[in-house]
């Protein structure tokens, strides 16, 4: 049997991880600067991560949800109080994906309406309705599309508000942070205004936190960079894991849950709960979050003075470079020559960077370096 062909892979094995950096089957070392799409965020092989996990599975590794499991309280306490959301409740699945499907189902039960908004550079997964919601037509299939879910201009509220008026409209669902689109910030004004609309016209709004959330931001959700902003719905992985999988949406108070509502066979296990517990003990002893504001900042500032570069964009530890050229040979070059691994994005001009939260100062300086040379002496290739 062979895979099936759909990933185009970096010629590279990694085979052994330590904090920001990577080993190869040859032995030769990496830093890593995308985390695997923002997933790691205390750090690869986290000694209190691993200790976290090996502890379970050295207990009971897996139950469905059809026992008590203890540790998910445990998970949901620990999570509303660093988080900001003690008054929200939590169900626990086991990707961004599957984040998302729950959080726009649970939004169409509350307004018993079918119809969704999202916007143009989006994505919010490949799963059936939450691929639909996300504006690249090559992964939707004919059997995903949907003549109720609306893709509107990125910023617009006044189409926003049009197409509300229209009715049948369950919820609205924005990134944090865009990231596949190339770390694109909604404005302070934007995002109150969407809160302002779907608290005038009974219209769930979904924040999707699946990759700017737990801390990569600076803020433990992207949207907490506004304020008064509180979603009804927040969806939630990668970071969340570290790399175990794990996804979840917070609930406002205003849900009523029944049995039977929601569900998931393998979300909230034992392991699963002991690796966000890591993750989240992490983040808290070691002051990650500010950790990633303040390096953030740093790199963003010196990002900004390199030739070559013609837009940073960004909070904390979640950076979109938009370069003069195409981005493609020169994230190959930074793998090549420099070793160090980068993100792309929808833009052919854009680099992503999501380390880790703990890296340090001299791993993002040694990437700053690398860079001005690649730009200083490479073809500008549009």
């Amino acid at each position: 049997m062979k895979l099936f062909d759909v990933y185009p892979l970096i010629p590279v094995t990694p085979v052994k991880a330590e904090g920001a950096k990577l080993w190869d089957d040859q032995g030769q070392e990496y830093l890593d600067l995308y985390g695997g799409h923002a997933v790691i965020s205390v750090g690869h092989s986290h000694p209190h991560y691993v200790k976290r996990v090996q502890d379970q599975l050295n207990q009971i590794g897996f139950y469905s949800n059809s026992v008590q499991i203890p540790i998910q309280q445990s998970y949901a306490q620990k999570l509303g109080e660093l988080s900001g959301y003690p008054d929200y409740s939590l169900f626990l699945c086991n990707s961004g994906a599957e984040a998302n499907e729950n959080a726009i189902k649970l939004a169409s039960f509350a307004t018993v309406k079918s119809g969704f908004i999202a916007f143009s550079g989006g994505f919010h997964g490949r799963t059936s309705a939450a691929v639909a919601l996300t504006d690249n037509s090559k992964i939707i299939a004919p059997c995903n599309a949907r003549e109720d879910f609306q893709i509107l201009p990125w910023g617009d509220l006044q189409a926003v508000e049009l197409r509300v008026k229209e009715g049948n409209i369950a919820g609205i669902i924005i990134e944090g942070i865009q990231g596949v689109g190339g770390i694109q910030v909604p404005s302070p004004e934007f995002l109150t205004g969407l809160a302002n609309i779907a608290k005038d016209f009974d219209v769930k709004l979904i924040l999707d936190e699946v990759q700017s959330g737990f801390g990569r931001t600076g803020k433990f959700f992207a949207h907490q960079w506004v304020k008064d902003i509180k979603p009804d719905i927040i969806s939630m992985a990668k970071g969340m894991g570290n790399g175990f999988p794990i996804g979840g949406i917070l609930i406002s108070p205003a849900f009523e849950a029944s049995y039977g509502l929601l569900g998931t066979t393998f979300g909230g296990n034992h392991l699963a709960c002991a690796a966000g517990m890591g993750v989240l003990e992490v983040i808290e002893q070691e002051n990650l979050i500010q950790n990633s504001a303040d390096l953030g900042a740093k790199v963003m500032e010196e990002l900004k003075r390199i030739p070559g570069i013609i837009d940073v964009r960004g909070h904390g530890l979640m950076i979109g470079i938009d370069l003069d050229r195409d981005a493609g040979p020169v994230r190959s070059e930074l793998v090549k020559k420099y070793h160090i691994f980068t993100g792309s994005a929808a833009s052919k001009n854009t680099i992503r960077l999501l380390p880790p939260l703990n890296i340090e100062w001299n791993q993002l300086n040694s990437f700053i370096i690398a860079l001005k040379e690649i730009l200083a002496t490479s073809p500008i290739l549009k």
